[in-house]
């Protein structure tokens, strides 16, 4: 043989095998069952053995195997790689032929060859960052266009057998998110959909409210014509679809309202301690009615922008459907998920559930049909001012809930809408140098951890006992991942009726806190973004059935700058001060005693007098698989 060539098997009469028992001729073929192989030509690397088993691809390259392992090489760089190459079916998203063409060995050799070719797409881990998923894709090739097709049909025909990948989707678009950017994000995005075949209802929206109603009026058996619903824009646009099907599916009881819990409870504050064990309304328990506002039919509302009217910030929109569309389905429902596809001014959902704020790394999750369940709160609104009647109103927040300098900062911002992103930033500082505290009573149930933390606490007076717990406490915390042990411990979470099982019921202990705070937040998930990296809540976690209550008391302005400086670095500590309260809990309830109270919900505006909130675990599946790091 010349030297700088290599021996050609021709894949036309080269070595190929289906493995099978012998009884198996006339059976049809079960591709799970079997080995099948051939020689073709990759793209680059030249004559290879391409593999398929029942759970993945592999290829190794021909003189490999002829050599013993031992690859040709030039001036000491290895031109023929002498490892194994797998790509896990878990990681394909497709196979597609695609004719005559030109197939290249490797690069140094510059020998080409034109034969029938056929593309296979995958994804690969980022090699800087974990969490980033990124396309890959391998072109292969053979002198028989049958031999190119039978390979295609195998491969797709075992991405089919996989019913956790979506074949039809229902998409919204939201053009003004973030900087503007919605419909240019989803055109990055949209081919790698239409290469997996996956199909896309899309929808650019038009005006604020536009998703919400669509998804509060859809019926329910087009809904079940599609495996999920995706939002290209922000936090806010996510809710704005996440209500607009709760609202109108999502069957529940109420929280107990702060009018509820008349009997007295123990304070955590500076008053005397009361007496406990307040009777609430169960929410698991079947016995009592349904919520009223589940039981209105209205008209929705048309087109005002939702940030900037007190009505529309309630988001109330009841529903009007017959009990035979209304039949199987409800949440939780396994079958439909939601997605995101990061396109706003924060992304924080996004980047708690996938690990990373990136566009194609979202969309490679939705079309691989990753699946994570999602904890979701239920605020209920009970007065909107201190004069108004008790008129219940429900927003469901996937996120975060925040009152004081959270809502001030989202109703500042409202004014400077034409600064794009970098509005929360003005809006930030001009809060933060107004320092307002507002009065308020906050009441929440109590839970075992929490228990043992305020009993140490308690016990020392120096305070040297209560540095001690923190750093145990500190070293237990466990951070939300893929895979996460914590999130996957679920009760209830395949029963057809609402995981309303929160370790709380009737007999469970409510304490109260009482006084001026800066803030009162509620976070579903660890809130993790670019500008807080570990977010306000480090080991909060995606379906471990609570919420993270955060109070804010009244501090001087050089302390709660400390605050938030811990909360913007890398392993902050933003919990640990005496101005500062964390609980751990199901269920609470606020009471304001100001003239005005505006709360962010997930990034809209939400105006409570009082409310409460309790978190359904598990409510909803998204398309995603939990951080990587």
């Amino acid at each position: 043989m010349e030297k700088g060539k290599r021996k050609i098997i021709s894949p036309t009469t080269g070595p190929w095998r289906k493995v099978r028992t012998p009884n198996q001729e006339n059976v049809p073929f079960n591709y799970q069952d079997s080995i099948f192989s051939s020689n073709m030509f990759l793209d680059g690397d030249g004559e290879v053995i391409l593999t398929q088993t029942n759970d993945r691809l592999s290829w190794k390259s021909v003189e490999s195997v002829l050599n013993g392992q031992d690859p040709s090489s030039c001036f000491g760089i290895e031109l023929v790689s002498k490892s194994e190459t797998t790509l896990c079916y878990s990681d394909v998203y497709s196979a597609e032929f695609i004719d005559w063409g030109l197939v290249h060995e490797a690069a140094f050799l510059g020998q080409s060859f034109e034969m029938y070719r056929f593309t296979i797409r995958g994804v690969q881990k980022s090699k800087t960052q974990p969490s980033v998923l990124v396309p890959s894709f391998y072109t292969f090739g053979h002198k028989d266009s049958q031999t190119c097709q039978m390979w295609v049909n195998r491969i797709n025909d075992l991405l089919n057998m996989d019913a956790e990948r979506p074949k039809n989707l229902l998409v919204f678009v939201n053009p003004k998110s973030g900087k503007g950017l919605g419909c240019k994000v989803w055109e990055t995005v949209a081919l790698t959909f239409c290469q997996a075949k996956v199909k896309t209802k899309v929808t650019v929206t038009e005006r604020a409210g536009q998703a919400l109603d669509i998804m509060s009026s859809i019926t329910n058996r087009e809904l079940r014509s599609y495996d999920g619903v995706v939002a290209v824009g922000g936090d806010g646009f996510f809710n704005e679809i996440l209500n607009g099907l709760l609202l109108s599916r999502h069957k529940s009881n109420y929280p107990p309202s702060p009018a509820e819990l008349n009997h007295p409870v123990e304070n955590n504050g500076d008053d005397p301690v009361l007496d406990t064990n307040v009777d609430i309304r169960d929410p698991s328990d079947s016995g009592e009615d349904e919520s009223p506002l589940l039981n209105q039919s209205t008209n929705l509302r048309t087109g005002e922008d939702s940030c900037q009217t007190d009505d529309t910030a309630s988001l109330i929109y009841p529903f009007a459907i017959s009990a035979a569309e209304d039949l199987d389905f409800s949440f939780p429902n396994e079958k439909f998920r939601f997605g995101l596809i990061p396109a706003g001014s924060t992304d924080a959902i996004v980047i708690c559930t996938t690990g990373a704020r990136d566009a194609m790394t979202s969309a490679l999750q939705i079309i691989l049909g990753k699946a994570a369940c999602l904890d979701i709160a239920q605020v209920v609104r009970w007065k909107k001012t201190s004069k108004s009647k008790d008129e219940p109103s429900v927003r469901y927040a996937a996120s975060f809930a925040g009152y004081g300098f959270y809502g001030d900062v989202i109703t500042e911002s409202e004014k400077y809408r034409w600064m794009g992103p970098k509005r929360y930033d003005y809006a930030g500082t001009k809060v933060f140098l107004r320092h307002r505290s507002y009065e308020a009573e906050v009441a929440y149930v109590e839970v075992e951890s929490e228990k043992k933390n305020v009993g140490l606490e308690k016990e020392s007076s120096a305070g040297w006992t209560k540095g001690l717990w923190s750093l145990l406490e500190k070293s237990e915390r466990v951070a939300c991942r893929a895979n996460c042990n914590i999130c996957k411990t679920k009760v209830g979470h395949t029963s057809a009726k609402c995981p309303s099982l929160q370790p709380y019921s009737k007999d469970s202990r409510w304490l109260k806190s009482k006084g001026n705070f800066l803030s009162v937040g509620a976070a579903v998930i660890s809130c993790r973004n670019e500008k807080a990296p570990d977010g306000l809540v480090a080991d909060a976690h995606l379906s471990d059935g609570f919420l993270h209550l955060i109070l804010i008391k009244d501090c001087p302005r050089a302390c709660y700058l400390c605050h938030l400086l811990h909360l913007a670095k890398k392993d902050g500590n933003p919990l640990d001060f005496e101005f500062v309260e964390h609980h751990k809990t199901p269920a609470f309830t606020f009471t304001s005693f100001g003239k005005e109270s505006i709360w962010n919900v997930d990034g809209e505006l939400f105006q409570a007098h009082q409310l409460s909130a309790q978190v359904f675990r598990g409510l909803i599946n998204l398309f995603a698989s939990g951080p990587e790091a």
